[in-house]
């Protein structure tokens, strides 16, 4: 399972899902409808450019962009919780390109 739930990664600037990711996410989907009574929160996370306003608006697209993924596959809205961190919790410090590729993220976790 937790290879299922690895990071959905966002370009710079952007809330939309890679086709990348579909598989993922449809595995997931799968994953949910066998386990009904279980539900996830999804997690927008953004890198540390912009303002903390923009980046927790981004950061909520980010994760809503998942969800409706989710549901559009046949899940309960009611499943899937989000939230969004902005760029409050990188999972890379750095101030490289680099990390913040890694910071433009959606994660979920199971409640």
């Amino acid at each position: 399972l937790a290879l299922l739930l690895k990071d959905i990664l966002y370009d710079f600037d952007s809330y939309t899902v890679k086709s990348e990711y579909f598989s993922q996410l449809n595995k997931i989907s799968n994953w949910l409808k066998q386990n009904s009574g279980k539900k996830i929160t999804v997690e927008g996370h953004c890198d540390e450019k912009g303002t903390v306003e923009y980046n927790l608006a981004l950061g909520q697209k980010r994760a809503e962009a998942v969800k409706v993924y989710l549901v559009n596959s046949g899940i309960d809205t009611a499943r899937i919780k989000t939230i969004s961190y902005g760029k409050e919790l990188p999972v890379d410090p750095g101030h490289s390109e680099e990390a913040w590729a890694k910071n433009r993220r959606a994660s979920m976790k199971i409640d």
